[in-house]
Parts: C-alpha cells; sequence; structure tokens
C-alpha cells in the first residue's frame, strides 16, 4: 500500500467485516522522539489469542471469499520496515485494538495520506457506524466525531461536503500551529 491512510481503511473494513458498531483512529505524532503511533480500536466481535498469534500471517484469513489476509501483514511489515511494530490486541465479544509504531524519518516511512478522504469513504459506506478520529502532534490535537452529526443524514453529499470541510480543516490548522 503506498500510504498510512490506505491501511487504516483496511483495518476499519476489517472492523466493519468483525460487526463493529464503533472506530476509534487515533494518529500520535511525537515530534521529539521520532515516532508516529496509529491506533485503531474497534467493538466487534474480537478474535481468540490464536488469532491473534496468526492474524499477521499473510496466509491467514477468516474470509470465505478469499484465502488469504494481506491487511495486518502489509500493516505490520510497513511498520517494521521502519523500524517499528505492530501490536494485536482483542477480547472475544469485545473488540480489537491495532496499533502500529513508526519511525517517522526513517527512509523507509509511508507518507500520512489523504485522511479525510479516507474517512469520508468510510463514512459514505458506512453511515451506520460511529466513527471517531484524533490526531496529535506533540501536545496539539485535532478530534472528529460522527457522533455530532448523528441527527443529519450523514451520507448526504452536501453534510458529506461538510464533515470533509471541517476535517481538513482541522488537520490544517493543526499542522500549521506545529510548523509555527
Amino acid at each position: 500500500m503506498e500510504d498510512l491512510s490506505l491501511h487504516i481503511l483496511d483495518i476499519m473494513e476489517n472492523s466493519i467485516d468483525a460487526q463493529a458498531r464503533s472506530i476509534e483512529v487515533h494518529i500520535d505524532v511525537d515530534p521529539s522522539g521520532d515516532l508516529l503511533t496509529l491506533e485503531i480500536l474497534d467493538d466487534g466481535k474480537g478474535m481468540s489469542a490464536d488469532m491473534v498469534r496468526r492474524a499477521t500471517n499473510p496466509f491467514f484469513t477468516t474470509r470465505k471469499t478469499r484465502r488469504f489476509g494481506l491487511g495486518l501483514s502489509l500493516l505490520s511489515e510497513s511498520a517494521k520496515a521502519t523500524g517499528g511494530e505492530l501490536n494485536v490486541e482483542s477480547v472475544p465479544g469485545k473488540g480489537t485494538l491495532v496499533t502500529a509504531i513508526f519511525h517517522r524519518k526513517h527512509i523507509d516511512m509511508k507518507p500520512l495520506g489523504d485522511i479525510p478522504e479516507t474517512l469520508l469513504t468510510l463514512i459514505a459506506g458506512h453511515p451506520e457506524i460511529d466513527l471517531s478520529y484524533c490526531y496529535t502532534i506533540g501536545r496539539e490535537r485535532f478530534s472528529f466525531s460522527t457522533r455530532e452529526y448523528r441527527d443529519l443524514p450523514v451520507s448526504s453529499p452536501r453534510v458529506l461536503r461538510r464533515i470533509g470541510e471541517h476535517i481538513r480543516k482541522g488537520v490544517a490548522k493543526l499542522e500549521e500551529s506545529v510548523t509555527d
């Protein structure tokens, strides 16, 4: 995958396949420590300890439509390529937490990508999902939740445009405040 936003979309889709109703995406950039931590938490059906152990194996999947599962294995490889790591914690019936740590200045660090567009893709395709996003750089933070828009038809083009503008402005303001 070309950028981290595609990994995020893939993992969120896995969450939905696991019957999640709520997904949280956290991106934490530690400029002084040169780290980027990505966390995706869902309230889906979770995985057994055996499934967690096998989850990063590209030849393991619970899907019936194909015989391989690349999402977590590719995310793991992307993190490891930067000297980072991937951790998966899951409790059956409770949900799953995927944590990927990247060394941002490593030559193999992928770009973050278009996170607002990634979030909008999930919102448009799955308006029933409660999606929360938190982006932190150092001490500065931007957060967003579809719960703020629950009384609106979130899959309508007008509302999606409004949500996209809100996320893009928030992310831009955060990134500008850190570079000043």
